[in-house]
C-alpha cells in the first residue's frame, strides 16, 4: 500500500480512535504494523500483492510510491538521501468536515488541519459538490507555503458508497450526489434479480443501487456519464483522469477483490459501461494538475494516488494488526471493522468483507451515531448534558437511535423507524447507551 494512505491510516483518525500510549506503534514503519502472511497460509489467494516482494510493507530506508504490480510495488520516487525531504499528504473527508496530514517517512508530523463543510445550498437542500469542492482546496490552502515544495504524493479517503455521476464529456455531475446512507429503494428487486443471493450489493444503499436508480430514471447522457465514488472524484479534481477508482471504494458497486475484476453478472449489464477501472488503493494514477501544482507549488513529480474509504482509514489508524481485533469508530454514523482470515458477506444484516492485502476488514455500518445528537442539540447544549448523565448508569428504556427512517447494520431494513422522541437530557445519554449495544450486538452477529 503507498505512502499517502499510510499518511490517513497513521494519523487521521487519531484523535477519536487512538490514545496517546500506541503512537509509538503508529510511528513505526508499517513492516513491523502489518506483517503479511503468505495467503496460502490463509487459504485465500490474490491475483495481486500490495506490498513489497518480500511479503511485507516496508518502507524502511526507500520510500515505495507508487503502482501495485503482480511482483510487488512499482516505484515512482527517488530514494536514498532525498527522500528526507519528501512528505505525504492525506485528506480525510467524513461526513460533516475535512482534515489533512502532512509527514514524512518517518511518520512525524509536519503540518495538520482541518475545515468544516461550507453550507453551500441550492434551494433547500446542501450542494455536495460545490461543498466537497471548496473543501478541498480550502484545505489546500491551508498547508503551509514552505512545505507545499516537499510535497511527494497525495491520497484521499471519503464515505462509503458516496456516489456521482459524471458527464465524461464536461466532467460536469448529471445529478446530485447519492450519499453515502441513502437508500434507493427502487432499484433494489432489479439489483436482487441479477446478484448472487444476499451478495453485498443487495442492500438498497447499495453503490450500485444507486446506479440503477439513477440509469432508469434517465433517457439522456447514458453514453457519456461514469461513475465515481467521493474519494474518486475528489482525486480526480487533481490528476484529471476520468474514470479511476479503489477496489475498497469499489465493493458496493459490485467489484470482486478476490478475483481482482468486475465480475461476469455486473459486465452483462448495460449499464456497465459507467464502471470506473479500479487499481489497488494506494496506486500511482498520475502527476498532479500542472495549473494546480503551479498554484499551491507543490513539488515537480508530485503524484496523485487511489485512496480508500473513511473506515477502513479508521481501522488502520487504530493499529490493531492481528486477526480477530476490531475497531469501532464512532461518528456521524457508527461503523464496525473485524481483521479476519475469512471473508464474510451477508447482505441480510449488512455485514461485507474488504480487502486488506491477504486478510478481510469484516463489519459494517449503522446509521447510528452522533448525527442522531447533532439533529435534535448545538454543541453547546451537547456539552451541558453530557455533565447531567452517568454513563455508568443503566438505562431502563428501549431506544433504538436512527436520524431518519432507515438501517444498514447490523440488520438491513429500509424501513426501520426510528423510537418515539424522549426528554433531551435521557435522549443524549439513550444515544450513547444505544449505540454501544448495537456495537454489541453487530459482534455477537444479533
Amino acid at each position: 500500500m503507498s505512502y499517502p494512505l499510510y499518511i490517513i491510516y497513521f494519523r487521521v483518525f487519531r484523535e477519536v480512535h487512538i490514545d496517546r500510549e500506541m503512537l509509538p506503534l503508529l510511528q513505526a514503519p508499517l513492516s513491523r504494523r502489518f506483517p503479511c502472511s503468505s495467503p496460502n497460509k490463509l487459504g485465500c489467494s490474490f491475483s495481486r500483492k500490495l506490498y513489497s516482494r518480500s511479503g511485507s510493507c516496508n518502507f524502511g530506508n526507500t520510500m515505495n510510491i507508487g503502482r501495485a504490480t503482480a511482483s510487488g510495488i512499482e516505484s515512482c520516487s527517488i530514494s536514498g538521501e532525498r527522500d528526507s525531504k519528501w512528505l505525504y499528504l492525506g485528506m480525510d473527508f467524513g461526513t460533516s468536515g475535512a482534515r489533512y496530514v502532512l509527514i514524512d517517512k518517518h511518520g512525524i508530523i509536519h503540518a495538520e488541519g482541518k475545515r468544516e463543510y461550507p453550507k453551500a445550498t441550492v434551494g433547500n437542500e446542501i450542494n455536495w459538490e460545490r461543498s466537497w469542492r471548496e473543501t478541498l482546496f480550502l484545505l489546500l490552502e491551508d498547508l503551509p507555503v514552505s512545505l507545499l515544495p516537499h510535497v511527494s504524493s497525495i491520497s484521499v479517503d471519503g464515505t462509503s458508497a458516496t456516489t456521482l455521476i459524471i458527464d465524461s464529456a464536461t466532467g460536469e455531475l448529471l445529478c446530485r450526489p447519492f450519499l453515502y446512507n441513502e437508500s434507493c429503494p427502487d432499484s433494489l428487486a432489479m439489483v436482487k434479480s441479477i446478484a448472487p443471493e444476499n451478495h453485498t450489493v443487495c442492500s438498497s444503499s447499495s453503490t450500485l443501487c444507486k446506479l440503477i436508480s439513477w440509469w432508469n430514471s434517465r433517457d439522456s447522457h447514458k453514453q457519456s456519464a461514469v461513475l465515481l465514488h467521493q474519494a474518486d472524484w475528489l482525486l480526480w479534481i487533481l490528476h484529471g483522469k476520468l474514470g479511476v477508482s479503489d477496489y475498497n471504494n469499489a465493493l458496493k458497486v459490485g467489484y470482486d477483490p478476490e478475483a481482482d475484476s468486475y465480475p461476469s453478472w455486473l459486465l452483462s449489464q448495460s449499464f456497465s459501461k459507467l464502471l470506473p477501472s479500479v487499481k489497488a488503493p494506494g496506486t500511482s494514477i498520475g502527476l498532479v494538475k500542472e495549473d494546480i501544482r503551479v498554484k499551491y507549488g507543490f513539488a515537480n513529480g508530485c503524484i496523485v494516488c487511489t485512496g480508500t474509504t473513511d473506515s477502513i482509514a479508521a481501522f488502520l489508524a487504530a493499529g490493531a494488526t492481528e486477526p480477530g481485533k476490531a475497531v469501532t469508530s464512532m461518528g456521524s454514523t457508527l461503523a464496525v471493522k473485524l481483521l479476519s482470515t475469512c471473508r464474510i458477506d451477508d447482505a441480510r444484516f449488512g455485514v461485507y468483507s474488504h480487502r486488506l492485502d491477504d486478510k478481510w476488514l469484516v463489519g459494517g455500518a449503522s446509521n447510528t451515531g452522533g448525527a442522531v445528537l447533532k439533529k435534535i442539540f448545538t454543541d453547546e447544549q451537547l456539552e451541558i448534558l453530557s455533565k447531567q448523565i452517568n454513563p455508568s448508569e443503566p438505562s431502563p428504556l428501549d431506544y433504538y437511535p436512527l436520524p431518519a427512517v432507515g438501517e444498514r447494520f447490523p440488520v438491513e431494513d429500509p424501513k426501520m423507524v426510528p423510537s418515539p422522541c424522549i426528554s433531551k437530557v435521557l435522549l443524549d445519554y439513550v444515544v450513547a447507551r444505544a449505540s454501544s449495544l448495537i456495537e454489541l450486538v453487530s459482534y455477537l452477529g444479533q
